[in-house]
């Protein structure tokens, strides 16, 4: 740390890559010279086109060093510099492949040449990280790190000033931090590339896994090989009026069905179902505090979410439309042990489970920052893309209490919050017709619009009436929605 002014001139190198992509050449098996490069850089600035810039991404700052297993489930999540004792909680907790985007700051006016400070607060993130990752050798079994290094500018104590530790928030964002630094689906979508197993669990660092999902799947997974499971492309569906496959509109996975079944295997590996794993949270938050008393099984859950005086609750019960569709009354309904799982049948826009599904679906849509909507957005097009969810019976998570969330919320209102939110509120609304317009299109070009991929757009886009008014004139104009 001496030698900071030194360091000052060099940190636009560190962060910017040069490193090569090597992009194969089907079919010829020249020399190395003859073979084509891109930039690492290159390609990642097209990969985040959307996100707000300057954005520097450096993939696996850390690597892990386990043994991958295709059918095994990646939890990608991101993290601010302060919230990395959670994020050692849920490592120690899954003792799985996780795979995490970690936001650093940088200051805005001067990203090309930093200051002495702005160097020191950003070594001593580093050095906080090295720290974390060294502290358990879980981490350097399970855990691949990403950095992604956004500036900072705005009001507070100076335009891209970096306040002291004891001034930021509970996420690690300080008064100066602008929207743009809180590029959630940026992270999402980072941490998610960078997976490396075919499944995926998009989680906030801030759950607990209680049950032991992961075995579960893998289990089912492994029993179905000599089935011939296997990764396919995603097909274009089958018609819904079509007789000779009428069991795929009315059969067992519109109820409920064991998790082991082939049929739920092979469409979660083509990418047509997503696995809800039911959340919950402490009704005083005091209690749900310590990860370590947290109900590791079904049964237990039952005891603590019962009588008249619960422990805990369905988690923001206060916000019906995040959580409802799990609709929790069924799956208390199912004993314990059942290993089943159940359709979502009363799906809604503004739903925000937490999924495990395979990584080749769609990709969240980055041009949300702060909070509002960026999750739903991730959520509602997965749905619009012919993807169902189906709730696991016999497992769950549960939210650790914390103030950070309600404290960062609170320094939106005192700075720009408002805007912020009007402007997310106004960007899903748009988002929501455009996305709609972007895949009924699609499947009319395609010739499945009458087929089952399309069923889950056309009943979201019917009710929104620009939508219905605007694919009239593509969709033709005596095309009626209910009938598809």
């Amino acid at each position: 740390m001496d030698d900071v002014d030194a360091k000052s001139s060099s940190l636009w190198s560190f962060i910017g890559s040069e490193d090569l992509l090597y992009l194969s050449d089907r079919g010829t098996s020249g020399p190395p010279k003859d073979r084509k490069y891109i930039q690492e850089a290159m390609f990642l600035s097209k990969a985040f086109a959307q996100s707000m810039h300057p954005t520097k991404i450096i993939p696996f700052y850390y690597k892990a060093s386990a043994a991958i297993d295709e059918h095994d489930v990646t939890i990608t999540t991101l993290v601010t510099s302060n919230r990395y004792k959670v994020l050692r909680q849920l490592v120690e907790r899954y003792q799985g492949p996780v795979s995490v985007t970690i936001y650093v700051q940088l200051p805005s006016h001067e990203f090309e040449s930093p200051s002495a400070t702005a160097t020191r607060h950003f070594i001593t993130a580093l050095k906080e990280l090295e720290a974390l990752y060294m502290s358990s050798p879980l981490f350097a079994t399970y855990v691949d790190v990403h950095l992604a290094l956004s500036p900072l500018s705005g009001s507070g104590t100076g335009s891209g000033s970096i306040l002291p530790r004891d001034s930021q928030t509970s996420t690690g964002m300080t008064p100066s931090t602008p929207e743009g630094a809180r590029q959630f689906n940026v992270w999402r979508n980072i941490a998610r590339l960078f997976a490396r197993t075919e499944f995926v669990m998009m989680l906030d660092v801030d759950f607990a896994v209680c049950t032991d999902w992961r075995s579960a799947i893998r289990s089912a997974m492994h029993n179905s090989q000599n089935k011939d499971i296997s990764v396919k492309a995603p097909r274009f569906g089958v018609r819904i009026d079509d007789p000779t496959r009428i069991h795929e509109r009315n059969g067992s996975l519109n109820g409920s069905q064991h998790l082991t079944d082939t049929e739920v295997m092979q469409k979660l590996k083509d990418g047509k179902i997503a696995l809800v794993v039911p959340a919950f949270e402490y009704v005083r938050q005091e209690d749900g505090t310590d990860q370590s008393t947290f109900p590791q099984s079904k049964e237990s859950l039952v005891q603590l979410t019962s009588g008249a005086k619960p422990k805990i609750t369905t988690f923001h019960a206060s916000w019906a439309p995040g959580h409802n569709s799990t609709e929790y009354p069924k799956y208390f309904s199912i004993p314990p042990g059942a290993e089943q799982v159940y359709k979502v049948t009363q799906y809604q826009s503004a739903y925000e489970p937490y999924v495990i599904m395979s990584k080749r679906v769609t990709w969240c849509d980055e041009r949300f920052t702060g909070y509002g909507g960026n999750k739903a957005a991730c959520l509602f097009e997965l749905y619009l893309s012919g993807v169902t969810f189906y709730v696991m019976s016999d497992h769950f998570l549960i939210h650790q209490s914390h103030t950070y969330e309600e404290e960062a919320r609170r320094e939106e209102v005192i700075s720009r919050a408002a805007d912020v939110r009007k402007y997310n509120r106004k960007l899903y609304a748009d988002f929501k017709e455009e996305a709609c317009l972007r895949y009924l299109y699609r499947f009319k070009k395609t010739g499945v619009l009458g087929t089952l991929m399309a069923a889950n757009a056309l009943e979201e886009c019917k009710k929104i009436k620009n939508v219905v008014k605007i694919a009239s004139e593509f969709l033709g104009e005596g095309f009626d929605f209910g009938s598809h």
